[in-house]
């Protein structure tokens, strides 16, 4: 008989939840929500957008403790289109439950509901309070994560369910997405000298970065995270060859270190800017958020000290388990910890089932394996957390 958090998580994988879908998460809340209350877990949806609603759902001990939050995301990025692979086939084959969202992060999902309802049916935690909650929008503006933050969520620790391959992830670089817009003058591609060309402006501007600004970012190396990283991602403008371009818009992938904000990073490259407009006249630039990349609050980094309580207790559960020492390491991508650890002063872990690498691509998957040993040890790191000797 298959065990049923891998039911759950084959149900969740086949349903839908990327952008551009009316209601785009709510089968995945309704399903969830459903499993626990199957199991004698109250489950609360929350709405954050008109049928995009939060899952909220805990087991109290009783007794004075910790409070962990497991958190993790209900939507997924749309299937590739050039090349659909797996698509939504939430297939179990050999170890590995295949389809959108199998590793990003609906085996985790499932993982976490599994460990809840183990901790309510018993034996439960020794101390204090574990709450589960699903949220929606991560792969966008993460609206779900602010709508915890602006209800006032408070805890002592949060499990951030993002693929690791289940191994523990102290930390991950800021993230921002910049929106550059170069303006010139349009004019005849046979009188060139009557216009100003937005693409050239935008190419001076690039090749600054390159020069200027990477060799500066290299030796700001964070003993965790490494350097602060920019990619130039995209790259448009113009009407057609024959004419000179008036607008140019770039934008960019800027990772950033403790340290580092908004505004510093603003800060920097409107330097660069100022000088493309020194030298070319007639070139004007803003810079901005780029729309859809996020809510209101920052996207920054986001570091735990290896000697928390939590992640001694994340390590010493990943460890039992699996049997695999843990080593420090940091996670590569942005996730909603940059959001809790700096706004709600959650401080914060990444672990999960499943690989980064494969997550986003047409032949995503989650070994069955990981999904399982993932239900222990939030399990086994809440009880650890949650009876660590509070207050610490």
């Amino acid at each position: 008989m298959l065990d049923p958090v891998l039911t759950l998580a084959s149900e969740l994988v086949k349903i839908p939840s990327h952008r551009g879908i009316p209601r785009q998460e709510l089968a995945v809340a309704t399903t969830i929500a459903e499993f626990l209350n199957q199991r004698g877990v109250e489950s609360r949806l929350i709405e954050v957008r008109e049928g995009r609603p939060n899952l909220l759902a805990s087991v109290d001990s009783g007794r004075p403790g910790p409070h962990l939050v497991l958190c993790g995301h209900t939507d997924t990025v749309p299937l590739n289109r050039d090349a659909p692979g797996v698509g939504l086939s939430g297939a179990l084959v050999e170890d590995a439950l295949q389809g959108r969202g199998a590793a990003d992060m609906k085996g985790a999902l499932a993982a976490m509901a599994g460990a809840l309802a183990s901790l309510h049916v018993g034996p439960g935690l020794g101390a204090g309070k574990i709450t589960f909650a699903a949220v929606i929008d991560e792969e966008m503006e993460s609206l779900g994560a602010e709508a915890l933050i602006e209800g006032g969520l408070r805890a002592d620790g949060a499990i951030i369910g993002e693929p690791t391959q289940n191994r523990v992830a102290l930390g991950h670089k800021g993230l921002e997405w910049l929106e550059i817009v170069m303006t010139g003058r349009a004019a005849h591609g046979g009188t060139p000298e009557a216009g100003v060309n937005a693409i050239n402006a935008a190419a001076h501007f690039i090749a600054l970065i390159e020069e200027r600004l990477v060799p500066l970012l290299k030796p700001k190396h964070h003993p965790l995270l490494g350097s602060p990283t920019i990619n130039c991602g995209t790259i448009g403008g113009g009407d057609q060859p024959s004419t000179v371009a008036a607008q140019c818009v770039l934008r960019v992938d800027r990772r950033s270190i403790p340290g580092e904000s908004f505004l510093s990073l603003c800060a920097e490259l409107r330097a660069l800017l100022d000088e493309v407009e020194r030298l070319r006249p007639g070139v004007a630039s803003t810079i901005h958020r780029m729309p859809g990349g996020m809510a209101t609050l920052e996207h920054l980094s986001s570091v735990i000290d290896p000697a928390h309580p939590l992640a001694r207790a994340a390590r010493t559960a990943c460890e039992t388990v699996t049997g695999v020492v843990q080593n420090e390491l940091s996670f590569p991508a942005w996730t909603d910890a940059g959001l809790l650890s700096n706004f709600a002063s959650i401080p914060c872990v990444i672990l999960g089932p499943g690989d980064l690498s494969v997550a986003h691509t047409p032949w995503e998957s989650v070994p069955v394996s990981q999904v399982i040993d993932a239900v222990s040890i939030y399990r086994e790191a809440a009880r650890l957390f949650c009876g660590s000797g509070w207050p610490w």
